[in-house]
């Protein structure tokens, strides 16, 4: 089940950014004292009574405002209402009630979200001053008295919010489609790969980058199985994101990424991988799912009988430490290579969801060590005892030893490889905990 979202909204100056700082633990937002400093969408995971969830900071909303970069804030918050799950609305008991007040309060309304009214700057302790009950002008229920900058009253607004996130252990609809996010800079033809797929034109396609700023899902079935294509807004540089709309479609990737089973990193075979590929491609790896990387407008490249071993040496170089995902070069345009995709999407993810037995894991470790025996550390040689799988999507393995501390990267790495060599895992992250063997948890 994905995070729920909760989204801080209200008008300049009344200290979201402040409280998001408060809330995650750390200074990720600019805060001051000028309105509109916040334009870039930050969003961070934050934890509750053992409830995970997404927090977003949004710009200030100035309902009525002839500002290009305030209509750009408003617009771009609108639409981290729209997939908010909750909505925290900030407003300032210094200030007092405002007519901007009111009319973001009316344009929250008509999202038919849970929306929590917190009143900042009430730093005193004890009972709020009289200033605070004209908030329930607002329509919003009771409101919350809250200090950002002391923490007053923030446990309280936690508490409203965990309220409206659907139960841990509710029943989740069973869906056994395999949901592909496709992820890679703008312009790589995500949106062309999805309608060759689909067979219409369910997505707009276009040559100016950030098209898509909106991940859209798209059911489809054929012979192969039942599949969700996430078709989401590409990732640029931070130094080229000026819109600040394209800036929010970031966080829609990224948490499409979070609820897909299989990611496809979209490459420019024109390009090849840039920096900004191996930061695309992190996402999906860091998120722990299963990936193929899909080389795309192959038609286009001059090439002879060497150019694909070239270039598919020169991805596993630039992408090194994605080296079990398998590559796939494409045109989505002609559809040249694509119906291999569905084999591809179901092998990848079939192995992110395997399951070995500890038994056979374990002999697999004492061969490993037989032949390469751990390293030492002045005198005191590591351990090894017991290797057993905790999860899947992706594989999660806990190898207990002696002393954590002598179990070097390079060994590790060459255990993972063993895990592959024998049991194969391409296409997906494997996650490796050492364990000191007495350690709790």
């Amino acid at each position: 089940m994905p995070k729920p979202v909760v989204a801080i909204v209200g008008r300049p100056n009344v200290g979201k950014s402040m409280l998001f700082n408060k809330l995650i633990g750390k200074r990720m937002s600019i805060v001051e004292d000028t309105p509109g400093v916040t334009r870039d969408r930050l969003y961070a995971d934050c934890e509750w009574c053992g409830r995970s969830f997404t927090l977003v900071d949004t710009g200030g909303i100035e309902p009525q405002t002839d500002s290009e970069i305030l209509r750009f804030m408003r617009d771009q918050a609108e639409i981290a209402i729209q997939n908010a799950d909750v909505i925290v609305f900030m407003t300032d008991l210094q200030t007092g009630l405002t007519a901007s007040d009111h009319d973001v309060a009316n344009m929250l309304l008509k999202s038919h979200k849970p929306i929590i009214l917190a009143v900042n700057k009430a730093d005193s302790v004890g009972a709020p001053p009289a200033e605070f009950y004209e908030f329930y002008n607002l329509g919003l229920g009771d409101p919350i008295p809250i200090s950002a900058v002391h923490g007053h009253g923030t446990g309280d607004l936690l508490e409203r919010c965990v309220e409206y996130f659907p139960e841990d252990d509710a029943p989740e609809i069973q869906d056994d489609s395999i949901k592909v996010a496709l992820i890679g800079k703008p312009n790589v033809g995500k949106s062309s790969l999805t309608n060759q797929i689909l067979g219409e034109e369910r997505v707009i396609v276009s040559d100016m980058a950030g098209t898509t700023r909106d991940a859209v899902d798209s059911a489809f079935e054929n012979e192969y199985g039942k599949y969700v294509f996430i078709d989401t807004a590409g990732i640029r540089k931070k130094s080229k994101v000026n819109d600040d709309i394209e800036k929010f479609s970031v966080l829609r990737a990224s948490l499409a990424v979070e609820r897909s089973d299989v990611c496809l990193i979209m490459i420019d075979a024109q390009e090849g991988v840039t920096e900004q590929y191996t930061k695309v491609a992190g996402i999906a790896h860091d998120a722990g799912k299963a990936c193929i990387i899909v080389v795309n407008k192959w038609d286009l490249v001059e090439k002879d009988d060497k150019t694909l071993k070239k270039q598919e040496e020169q991805i596993r170089k630039d992408l090194s430490y994605m080296t079990y995902a398998p590559i796939l070069f494409i045109s989505a345009k002609t559809g040249q290579r694509v119906g291999k995709l569905f084999e591809l999407i179901n092998s990848v993810y079939s192995e992110s969801c395997k399951r070995i037995t500890t038994g056979m894991l374990n002999n697999v470790l004492a061969d490993a060590v037989a032949r390469v025996q751990p390293p030492t550390d002045r005198g005191k040689r590591l351990k090894v005892y017991y290797i057993t799988q905790t999860g899947v999507c992706p594989p999660n393995f806990v190898i207990f030893c002696n002393d954590a501390k002598l179990f070097h990267f390079s060994y590790r790495r060459y255990l993972e490889n063993k895990l592959r060599e024998v049991f194969g895992f391409e296409g997906t992250p494997l996650r490796v905990v050492i364990r000191q063997k007495g350690e709790n948890g």
